[in-house]
């Protein structure tokens, strides 16, 4: 069984979906395992340091063959044409981004699976990649804000006179925004944060920051993840947040609704009323946006001097550890739906479709687009 892991393609994407060092674990369960060179470059995993670790580097194409390809974005219709039938691929597969990958998988009779769609269960967690991107993405997001604002974090005692801790608010306590929150914390500066769910209090306390409550009805969604929110509460839940974004020096903002576009937490007019020199970072960017006026990539500067950063391939900006968490969540899957090692029986794929996991996670098999729901084919 040829497991294989093809360069990126997708620009500005420096993770790579299998690391050197957790290579052992498939070759002792019998597999071979294929990487195209370069595809560890930039997160310092070397050609020589892959065949080192058992595996076979290989310039050119890697898909030709392959019964198991492991990537980080979706493989491009041209590339999932070009995989055999009942070969199988685990990538990050978004429903509503990946499309034309989805249909290439139906139509070469791939099965794919997707890393978004791991159940939010104990049995999961090693599967869970959203929440270790997410972790990535939540530590980068405060280094950028600390870089870019003009002030210290901590509060610091000097005999030129005191400096004050700068005033740091996250929106959205998921797993991102409780990493921002303890980066902020060990940087010294005074945090705040908010979430729709109150259950996620206790956590932001038990960080050290202040759990902001607003008198509005709870929005506990399924998951673990928060559910959308109507017009009218956005608009109530924006008009309460303002004073404390106003008194804030860095905003952090992380909500995300999986497979919707971001919630809108900031308009324009609760931007115009923070102080110049004030930063927002954020991390919902791609979907949309938590921030009116920012741009995935960029750095926005508004008439009024706050800077708004637009996160783009975000856990990217941290290869070396975002690959290697990756690279164990794909891993965990893959070994879940794997049956004999090299000392029994002939390394095999079990695609167990009772399995909660595999089922919820496979979007397509034989042919046809899968509906979890109903166990099978839509």
């Amino acid at each position: 069984m040829r497991v294989a892991v093809p360069l990126e393609v997708k620009t500005g994407e420096k993770r790579v979906a299998l690391v050197p060092d957790i290579i052992n674990k498939l070759t002792r369960l019998g597999y071979e395992v294929v990487i195209q060179s370069g595809a560890g470059d930039n997160s310092q995993g070397t050609d020589a340091a892959y065949a080192a670790a058992g595996a076979s580097v290989v310039k050119g194409d890697v898909l030709a063959g392959a019964d198991v390809v492991l990537s980080v974005q979706p493989l491009t219709p041209a590339q999932m044409a070009t995989l055999k039938s009942g070969a199988v691929t685990i990538s990050f597969l978004s429903n509503v981004t990946a499309v034309d990958s989805i249909e290439a998988a139906i139509k070469a009779g791939v099965t794919a699976f997707s890393l978004e769609l791991v159940p939010r269960i104990s049995r999961a967690q090693s599967m869970d990649a959203l929440t270790s991107q997410a972790l990535c993405a939540g530590y980068r997001a405060v280094l950028v804000g600390a870089e870019m604002s003009p002030r210290f974090f901590p509060l610091l005692m000097t005999a030129a006179g005191t400096v004050t801790p700068a005033q740091v608010l996250v929106l959205g306590a998921g797993v991102a925004g409780l990493q921002a929150i303890a980066t902020a914390r060990r940087l010294g500066a005074v945090v705040s944060a908010y979430d729709v769910r109150p259950s996620s209090a206790d956590e932001v306390k038990s960080m050290g920051a202040t759990f902001i409550q607003l008198e509005l009805e709870s929005l506990e969604g399924a998951g673990g993840y928060a559910r959308e929110m109507t017009e009218e509460r956005a608009a109530k839940q924006r008009e309460l947040l303002t004073p404390y974004i106003a008194k804030s020096h860095v905003v952090i903002t992380t909500a995300a609704v999986p497979g919707r576009t971001a919630p809108r937490l900031m308009t324009q007019a609760m931007i115009d009323a923070m102080e110049p020199g004030t930063v927002i970072v954020d991390l919902a960017a791609e979907t949309g946006g938590n921030v009116e006026g920012s741009k995935p990539g960029e750095v926005v500067v508004t008439s009024g001097g706050v800077r708004i950063w637009g996160g783009k391939d975000v856990p990217s900006q941290l290869p070396f550890h975002a690959s290697s968490l990756y690279s164990r969540n794909v891993v965990n899957l893959l070994t879940l739906m794997t049956t004999g090692t090299k000392d029994d029986a002939p390394v095999a794929l079990n695609l167990d479709f009772a399995d909660e996991i595999i089922n919820a996670s496979a979007v397509t098999h034989g042919g046809q687009r899968r509906d979890p729901s109903a166990g099978g084919a839509k």
